[in-house]
């Protein structure tokens, strides 16, 4: 079965990937910044997790699933500080129970000084 690539939303301006790619069953969500709909960077935690919530709706969409689809998800925070505000906005998003399988980093940077959150994920496409 060949590879389906999807492609970053227009006017955001991505580095050279694919927004996802559904390999079989499996469905690989790259990692989704806080970026809206016309490629602007919020400057709160909590605009930027809507915003890589809904690029992650939409990806699910186009692709036939949904967040109850999810497997596994990555959260990578550059600030310690937002862990708490994260968990609660992701149990709104991400819900309910039971929830995919999670890791969470705090790292020191992501590509742009401004990002605050990016999450990565892989869903389950079987039917």
């Amino acid at each position: 079965m060949p590879i389906q690539h999807f492609p970053p939303p227009r006017p955001v301006k991505a580095p050279p990937l694919s927004f996802a790619a559904r390999a079989g069953d499996l469905l690989f969500i790259s990692g989704i910044p806080g970026f809206d709909e016309h490629g602007a960077l919020p400057d709160t935690f909590d605009a930027q997790f809507g915003n890589v919530v809904k690029n992650i709706a939409r990806i699910l969409d186009e692709a036939g699933a949904t967040f109850r689809d999810l497997v596994k998800v990555n959260v990578l925070l550059t600030r310690a500080a937002d862990v708490a505000a994260m968990n609660a906005l992701y149990a709104g998003a991400f819900g309910p129970p039971p929830y995919p399988a999670r890791t969470t980093c705090v790292v020191q940077a992501l590509p742009d000084p401004k990002m605050l959150i990016e999450i990565e994920a892989v869903a389950s496409l079987a039917r």
